[in-house]
């Protein structure tokens, strides 16, 4: 019996208009009636998807989860109160932040503990963000100080190609050690920088081994590379169809639906009833 599902948000359980669906949000509801544990595991910061924790029963919830910032922090949904934090090396972060600051054709992303900020937003960017109700203060200036005395949970940078992306990752890894960072891409824009060994999935055993689950009692449920640290460590992984190839190739079980037609309600109906 399964015990726990993961789950990312954008491109897996949210339509590409940024809304949960009635059907993927009632067969939450009865996952977690049913004793299964519904956990949002998402690069975005918890304060974005607030409303759909309300819409799933489990907003302001004492002993429900939520995993942020790709593993960068978990919290308890009541009063959001951080359980696990995974936070950045100032001096990673500021390095990293400084190589996407210099190119002035990216939106360089910097994610504290409870707020997110952009330097240099892009029209595109701001506009897919605006979609999914994920708020941002525009910086002003390229200074990193203003952050050192806060937890820094990632950058990240904006770029329209994969292999802008890429690029960005490279350049990055020009100036800071590899090893001291976790390197993912997401949602066909991103380039994501976190602190080595800090990924949806190593959360997602840190979230498991604080409530008592098994790894093997876990299913996760994802779309693209930001995903696949997860996929790998639980007993069941699952990609959408929409899913990139990656996340397809380490799947146990590939949805019929894509994430505009209730994918993740078809996982819960298929592995939970």
């Amino acid at each position: 019996m399964y015990k726990m599902i993961v789950c990312d948000l954008d491109e897996t359980l949210m339509n590409d208009d940024g809304s949960l669906s009635d059907a993927n949000a009632k067969a939450i509801r009865a996952a977690t009636k049913k004793g299964v544990r519904f956990v949002v595991n998402s690069g975005r910061g918890y304060a974005s998807f607030q409303n759909d924790l309300e819409k799933m029963n489990l907003y302001n919830q004492p002993n429900e989860y939520s995993i942020s910032y790709n593993g960068g922090l978990v919290i308890e949904n009541k009063n959001n109160r951080p359980v696990i934090i995974n936070a950045m090396d100032f001096d990673v972060a500021k390095a990293v932040f400084e190589v996407g600051a210099a190119n002035d054709k990216v939106a360089t992303h910097v994610y504290t503990q409870d707020e997110m900020y952009i330097y240099n937003p892009q029209a595109d960017d701001s506009a897919y963000l605006k979609n999914r109700g994920v708020s941002f203060e525009e910086l002003k200036t390229a200074d990193f100080e203003q952050f050192r005395d806060q937890n820094i949970m990632k950058v990240i940078m904006a770029l329209p190609t994969i292999e802008e992306r890429k690029q960005m990752r490279d350049d990055v890894e020009k100036v800071v050690d590899p090893s001291k960072l976790a390197v993912t891409f997401s949602s066909g824009r991103y380039v994501e920088f976190n602190p080595a060994g800090t990924d949806k999935g190593s959360a997602t055993i840190q979230l498991g081994e604080l409530l008592g689950i098994k790894p093997s009692e876990i299913i996760a449920a994802g779309d693209n590379s930001n995903d696949l640290p997860m996929l790998k460590v639980v007993g069941l992984p699952v990609s959408v169809s929409n899913g990139i190839d990656l996340a397809k190739d380490v799947a146990k079980y590939v949805t019929q639906a894509d994430n505009n037609h209730d994918a993740l309600a078809e996982v819960i109906n298929k592995f939970v009833f």
